[in-house]
């Protein structure tokens, strides 16, 4: 079974930047040819893609987010991560990472979800 663990601050304060981290166990983060995202749901909202990264490193990012969006990978720890920049209010979310069957396919694998509310 599959793991995914997000971790990171529950609190970030507006303009700073947000930064998660997500643990994978058992599965390597470079095993063709899966997709690894980043998916967030704010309050009495849907689920929003926010981007991925590759089984071979490469990232793609939701358009209405890409200026403010980075995704890295630390392949030694199987992690990967997510950093959003000049956060507001609006980012106050629950954040998942979740494993795509392909780079873009159906999520088979969630995490839990992390909330991470924005507030000074």
């Amino acid at each position: 079974q599959v793991q995914l663990q997000e971790s990171g601050p529950g609190l970030v304060k507006p303009s700073q930047t947000l930064s998660l981290t997500c643990t994978v166990s058992r599965c390597s983060i470079t095993t063709n040819y899966y997709g690894w995202s980043w998916i967030r749901q704010p309050p009495g909202k849907g689920l929003e893609w926010m981007g991925v990264i590759a089984y071979d490193g490469s990232t793609y990012y939701s358009p209405s987010l890409k200026s403010r969006t980075s995704i890295s990978r630390d392949t030694s720890k199987n992690q990967f991560s997510l950093q959003l920049s000049s956060v507001t209010p609006e980012d106050t979310a629950v954040y998942y990472c979740a494993r795509g069957v392909t780079v873009v396919g159906a999520k088979d694998y969630w995490g839990q979800g992390t909330q991470v509310t924005v507030s000074s």
